[in-house]
């Protein structure tokens, strides 16, 4: 099963590199990482997804928790969230297709960002599935190059995943 971990760390140097090293240590494939400042001055948000049983998840969950710049640790998994991909399209757009390119962008709530006598760059925001649902409408016509995030993910609702007062950070 694919898990989203949320791993909210210290931002100094190294932290991503030793997450990276004890994922590799212990066999793990990360599927997709992201990392990103938050709204605290000095904390840094992770999201990765990860193949695994529930029970590998908390062994990793625990040796996580060893590494001396993690705060948190959750596994969003089963809880309401919102998960969000990212990706860019380069796309051929030769005169007959681009009137098709356009139709799928909107079919898609995509956008384009980009446009070129012979190539579009599209934006697109979602669910891998819908990625992945776009990328093989495009295929046809003419993918150049692609680039894509991996997901960031947040739990739904009014609860943060931040324990402030407890964590010694402040809000920025």
């Amino acid at each position: 099963m694919l898990h989203t971990l949320v791993i909210l760390v210290e931002d100094k140097p190294g932290v991503l590199n030793r997450i990276a090293s004890l994922f590799r240590r212990r066999t793990y494939n990360i599927e997709s990482l992201t990392v990103g400042h938050t709204d605290i001055s000095g904390l840094s948000r992770m999201t990765i997804t990860v193949e695994g049983t529930q029970d590998h998840i908390e062994r990793l969950t625990a040796y996580l928790y060893k590494l001396v710049n993690v705060i948190q640790v959750e596994d969003l998994t089963n809880r309401k969230m919102v998960s969000r991909d990212l990706a860019l399209i380069k796309v051929n757009t030769q005169t007959e297709k681009r009137t098709e390119i356009f139709q799928m962008v909107e079919v898609f709530r995509a956008k384009v960002v980009d446009v070129t006598t012979e190539s579009l760059i599209i934006e697109i925001t979602g669910t891998d599935e819908k990625i992945n649902g776009f990328i093989e409408v495009m295929k046809p016509l003419g993918i150049i190059e692609m680039v894509r995030t991996g997901a960031v993910a947040m739990e739904r609702g009014s609860d943060s995943l931040i324990n402030l007062p407890e964590s010694g950070f402040e809000k920025k």
